[in-house]
């Protein structure tokens, strides 16, 4: 019996298989999604262990993207997680969201559509609802910053150039890029994306904002503007 209480502890483990030992030894590049859940988890419940917890979260969500996705209440409604346990694998994934953007010395270049996307991708490929931002570059094309304006339905109406532009000009950007999502998961650009981006286009010629791109994120996918040549001439 007690040893059937205790077989949900790291400790039971085989020091060689535990994911704190197995970080400090190897990197934590050589652990699996599981195993770095187990460390933010600590303990998992009578009968499954850390990992195992760890592993079953993520069949539950579908992986990283789902656990992304999913909300604080969902991720706290699974057995063994609780208030303390989903706050902290939420938190986890935003730290690491905001990682690339820290350090103003390792601010990441922008030289591609691809890019662009790779910075936002598992992030906005996530949410439910459109959502449009702005990455605001420095002369040597390195992103300073990624600022939302806008999210809900969007449509060429409701988007107020100006409001694209004054992060911009605040910060003293040399040139921006616009990316917004489907959460359709199709990433195909529509009318309206393509009035946007036009609309956007002619006011920063007009204030000597050079406009990058825009990028339209789907499911593990994106569609840049300017390589299909849609409101770029």
């Amino acid at each position: 019996m007690d040893e059937q209480k205790a077989s949900y502890r790291i400790m039971d483990l085989p020091e060689a298989e535990r994911p704190r030992e197995r970080l400090a030894r190897l990197g934590p590049q050589a652990l699996n999604n599981a195993e770095l859940l187990a460390i933010l988890l600590r303990v998992g419940v009578r009968g499954e262990n850390a990992v195992q917890v760890g592993q079953r979260i993520l069949q539950t969500f579908g992986g990283l993207l789902g656990l992304h996705k999913a909300t604080v209440a969902e991720v706290q409604a699974q057995h063994g997680m609780g208030e303390a346990k989903a706050a902290t694998l939420k938190a986890a994934i935003e730290l690491g969201r905001r990682l690339a953007l820290e350090s103003p010395e390792e601010r990441p270049v922008v030289q591609s559509p691809a890019d662009a996307a790779a910075l936002v991708m598992y992030e906005m490929s996530a949410l439910e609802q459109e959502h449009l931002r702005v990455m605001l570059l420095n002369t040597r094309n390195q992103v300073m910053d990624i600022v939302e304006l806008y999210h809900g339905s969007l449509n060429a109406s409701m988007v107020r150039v100006g409001e694209v532009f004054m992060p911009a000009v605040r910060r003293n950007a040399a040139s921006i890029l616009v990316v917004h999502n489907h959460p359709s998961g199709d990433p195909t650009p529509s009318p309206d994306d393509v009035a946007v981006t036009k609309a956007i286009i002619a006011a920063g010629k007009l204030l000597d904002i050079d406009v990058l791109d825009h990028i339209v994120i789907g499911q593990g996918r994106f569609v840049s503007l300017k390589e299909r040549r849609l409101g770029f001439e």
